[in-house]
């Protein structure tokens, strides 16, 4: 019997981090043992996680071989002048750019001009050094190295020229043209350095594994590298059977950003509250994430706090709780062109959730295609209030009558064993 693949992967994000960064690669690294490669996964030994989630230790697979290095992260000394607004934009919630104080202004432009491409760039050179001992020592021929944050693109970059390795980047989010990216208040130089490390690594990296078909379209256009779609998706978890809560729930689970506030879909539910003295008295808005605080304050000019539960972050596994007991799930993205590419993470948990979905984002979003291709609920544009409103008195009327359920077709290419297949025919090919 032939030795497994071993196969070098570069993350930041791994347990006990918590939120979406941590899913895709923990649940590879899950079933890449079934394929005949051996994972070996490379992390911070000292991260500065904003999210943890220790429950989350219990899903690292044992038959992987974990290895750890320090990191020197300049958010640890950030923190120091405003621990709370540093976490938040280490995380993503960045503030509207009119309500930003003097310290997060700051923050924000530091990351964006001195942190290029990112805040964990003084890792590249201990890694390259410490993990081109390890591959020589070990045979290794092949990497793949996960971004954002993409200055560990630049650790595999330069392995391969080091050493000639295979090299994947796999990029969870596409690079420059993330939502937040605008809002880093870059330099001239330091936009044009970006894009110079972008056009590198996209132009250098064997081959590109993105996770929607607008990126790799994206892509495209600045490279003829041959690219991948390799979508994230759902894996089976063991939650029992949930009762379904009693009022008429609707959910976001998730990180809520500023820029992601749908003042239609507020705007909506305070006339239905308004208008159905029913609908009034079985409504309730859970958050379960991290929300900005434009957010909340949005929800309550339109009236709605005393229809609001914000429980916060929570485990992922109670997350997926929340997704099969709520009544409707809420997916909202940014109504921005850089947006269509997002496959938000928690989508394919929602898809077997057989909860009926309600999202809102750009037109022509990938995720829209797959929400009406799969049958699990229904897509609007940040423009379809009254078409909104409609859907939503319908999923109540459903409600009402105890028949208010999503039924999915076509699921299976989502699951995370089908993926890492597909993954695993691609590195050992």
């Amino acid at each position: 019997m032939s030795e497994p693949k071993k196969l070098l992967i570069i993350t930041y994000y791994w347990p006990p981090a918590g939120g979406p960064g941590v899913q895709r690669w923990l649940k590879f690294v899950k079933y890449l043992p079934d394929f005949d490669v051996q994972p070996i996964v490379y992390v911070p030994e000292n991260p500065t996680y904003p999210i943890i989630d220790e429950g989350l230790q219990n899903e690292v697979s044992d038959k992987a071989i974990v290895l750890k290095n320090k990191i020197f992260e300049p958010y640890s000394l950030a923190s120091l002048f405003g621990k709370s607004k540093t976490k938040k934009i280490s995380s993503g919630i960045i503030p509207n750019q009119k309500k930003q104080s003097f310290l997060e202004k700051s923050l924000l432009w530091v990351r964006g001009n001195l942190f290029i491409p990112d805040a964990r760039f003084l890792w590249v050179r201990p890694s390259v050094k410490y993990l081109k001992n390890y591959i020589l020592e070990h045979n290794i021929d092949t990497i793949v190295t996960s971004g954002p944050p993409h200055s560990l693109h630049l650790i595999g970059l330069q392995l391969q020229k080091d050493l000639g390795v295979r090299w994947f980047a796999d990029f969870r989010d596409p690079w420059t043209t993330i939502g937040y990216h605008k809002a880093l208040k870059l330099s001239a130089s330091a936009a044009r350095k970006h894009k110079e490390l972008e056009s590198e690594v996209l132009n250098s990296a064997d081959t590109i594994i993105v996770t929607s078909k607008t990126t790799k379209t994206e892509f495209e256009g600045i490279t003829s590298r041959p690219i991948e779609v390799i979508t994230n998706g759902y894996d089976v978890e063991n939650v029992a059977k949930q009762a379904l809560d009693k009022k008429f729930t609707l959910a976001h689970i998730g990180s809520f950003l500023s820029e992601r506030n749908p003042r239609m879909l507020w705007s909506a539910l305070q006339e239905l509250v308004e208008e159905n003295k029913e609908f009034k008295k079985d409504f309730q808005l859970k958050l379960i994430g991290a929300t900005s605080q434009e957010v909340l304050d949005t929800i309550s000019e339109f009236g709605l706090n005393e229809y609001l539960q914000n429980l916060g972050y929570v485990p992922h596994q109670e997350a997926v709780v929340h997704q099969r007991k709520s009544q409707v799930l809420l997916l909202i993205e940014i109504d921005s062109e850089e947006t269509k590419s997002i496959l938000p993470g928690k989508l394919f948990e929602y898809l077997v959730s057989e909860r009926p979905i309600i999202a809102i984002g750009p037109k022509d979003s990938d995720f829209a295609e797959i929400i009406t291709a799969t049958n699990t609920g229904v897509f609007f544009t940040y423009n379809e209030k009254e078409r909104l409103k409609e859907v939503l008195l319908k999923y109540y009327h459903e409600y009402q009558n105890k028949s208010l359920k999503a039924n999915a077709v076509g699921l299976q290419k989502y699951s995370r064993k089908n993926l890492t297949e597909q993954l695993a025919k691609l590195i050992t090919s």
